[in-house]
C-alpha cells in the first residue's frame, strides 16, 4: 500500500503549538506541521505509566494502556474541588487523613491515607462541589486495610455506589441517582473511581462491605489522591488543584492542515483510527476538497457509533456506522467513494471528481484519542481496506 502521509502508530513528534506527521519513504518527520493550541498546562500518561503534567500549548501523547501512544485532544474542562491532592483542606466527618503517606499515581509520595477514627457512624470526606447540570466525579483510591470506598449523593436520592478496590467492580447500590459509574486501573493498585450524577454534590464514605458503615480502630484505612468534580457526562484527564477550581482549556488543532503539496489527486484512501467518547454528537474530523472551501466528508460521534456524511452532495446515511475497534477507511476514486468500518460499509457516487485539499480534527468539541491517521495517493482495494479496520 503507498502511504503519503502517516501520523502516529508509534511515530510522534511534538514540540510547543505544532506537532509532526512521519514519512515511511526516508524516515523521517514531513515538514508538513499539524498546528496545535492549548493555552494552559494538562495533565497526561507518560511512557512510564504516571501521571505527568506539560505546559502550555504542548501536545499531549497519551500511553494509558498503548505502547504507541496516542495524541490525546479534549474539550475545556473545570475541576471545581480547590484542594485535589491536599485532603487536610477537606472537611472531613468521624475520619483522619494523613499525608505523604505512599505513592500517588504521579510517581511522589504524596498520598494521603483515610482511615476512620474512633467514633462510630459514617467515616467521610466531603465532596463539596457545584449544584445542578450533570456532572462527573472522581477520585484516585487505593485499598489499604479496608477495600471499600462508597460514594453517597445526599442531595438527591441519598444514592451509593461502591467501589470495591479489591476486585476493581463498581456497583450502584441503589439502582438510583447516578447516570454512569466505572473504574480505570492506573497501576500500583490505584484505580480512578468515577460517577456521574446530576448534582456534584456528594460524600466519599470509607465502608466494611460496601454499605455506610466501617469498622474503626485508628489506623486501618485506604489511600485517596486527584479528587476532581468536572460538569460533563464523563471524566477527562486529570486537572490539579491548589487553593482554587482550575479550568483546563480545550485541545485544538486551529487551522486546516494543508494537504495540496503532496499532489494526491482526486484517487486517494484516508485512514483514521482513533478513540473517542461516543456520548456527545460532535464533530471529529474533516476533509476540504483542494478546489472550493466546502467539507467534503465530516465524521460525527454519535451513540452507537460513527457517522460520515457527504456534505458536497448531500448524502446523509440513516444509520451510524458501526466499528467496534474505531478504525474507518474512505476511498475516494474520482466520482465513487465508499467507507469502511469494522464489518459494515458504505458506498456512493460524487457529482465531480474532488482533490484533497485540507483535513482538519475537531478535539475542542469531544474528547479524541489520535492513534494513527493515514492518507494513501491510491484507491485502496476493497481487501486492502478491510484489512486496515478489520
Amino acid at each position: 500500500m503507498a502511504n503519503t502521509l502517516k501520523f502516529g502508530n508509534g511515530e510522534w513528534y511534538g514540540k510547543k503549538d505544532t506537532i509532526l506527521a512521519y514519512n515511511d519513504e526516508n524516515s523521517n518527520y514531513k515538514p508538513l506541521p499539524f498546528d496545535f493550541s492549548r493555552a494552559s498546562s494538562a495533565t497526561v500518561i507518560n511512557k512510564d505509566g504516571l501521571i505527568e503534567e506539560v505546559g502550555s500549548g504542548q501536545p499531549r501523547i497519551d500511553y494509558k494502556d498503548d505502547s504507541k501512544g496516542a495524541l490525546l485532544l479534549e474539550p475545556s474542562r473545570t475541576n471545581s474541588i480547590t484542594y485535589s491532592e491536599d485532603f487536610s483542606q477537606w472537611t472531613t466527618s468521624n475520619s483522619t487523613v494523613i499525608e505523604n503517606n505512599t505513592t500517588s499515581p504521579d510517581g511522589s509520595i504524596n498520598a494521603y491515607k483515610l482511615y476512620p477514627d474512633s467514633y462510630g457512624g459514617y467515616r467521610n470526606l466531603n465532596i463539596g462541589g457545584q449544584r445542578g447540570g450533570l456532572n462527573t466525579i472522581s477520585i484516585f483510591a487505593k485499598a489499604g486495610e479496608i477495600e471499600h470506598l462508597v460514594l453517597i449523593d445526599h442531595v438527591g436520592t441519598g444514592a451509593g455506589v461502591d467501589f470495591n478496590l479489591s476486585t476493581g467492580v463498581a456497583t450502584d447500590v441503589s439502582t438510583s441517582g447516578f447516570e454512569s459509574i466505572n473504574m480505570i486501573y492506573y497501576g500500583n493498585g490505584w484505580y480512578r473511581c468515577i460517577a456521574t450524577a446530576i448534582d456534584g454534590y456528594a460524600y466519599w464514605i470509607l465502608s466494611d462491605d460496601g454499605g455506610i458503615t466501617v469498622t474503626a480502630n485508628g489506623t486501618d484505612g485506604l489511600y485517596v489522591w486527584g479528587a476532581q468534580v468536572e460538569q460533563g457526562s464523563y471524566p477527562t484527564s486529570y486537572i490539579p488543584t491548589q487553593g482554587s477550581a482550575v479550568t483546563r482549556l480545550a485541545d485544538t488543532m486551529p487551522n486546516h492542515l494543508n494537504i495540496n503539496p503532496l499532489n494526491i489527486g482526486n484517487s486517494y484512501t484516508l485512514f483514521l483510527d482513533t478513540d473517542l467518547n461516543n456520548v456527545e454528537n460532535n464533530r471529529v474530523f474533516s476533509e476540504i476538497e483542494n478546489s472550493a472551501s466546502s467539507d467534503v466528508f465530516t465524521i460525527r460521534n454519535v451513540i452507537g457509533g460513527i457517522r460520515v456524511y457527504n456534505n458536497l452532495d448531500g448524502q446523509y446515511p440513516t444509520n451510524a456506522l458501526q466499528s467496534s475497534t474505531n478504525k474507518w477507511a474512505i476511498r475516494i476514486d474520482g466520482t465513487s467513494y465508499k467507507i469502511f468500518g469494522a464489518n459494515s460499509s458504505l458506498s456512493g457516487s460524487l457529482s465531480t471528481a474532488r482533490d484533497i485539499g485540507e483535513i482538519k480534527f475537531y478535539g475542542e468539541l469531544t474528547e479524541l484519542k489520535i492513534n494513527n491517521f493515514n492518507i494513501y495517493n491510491t484507491a485502496l482495494s476493497d481487501a486492502e481496506c478491510e484489512s486496515l479496520v478489520n
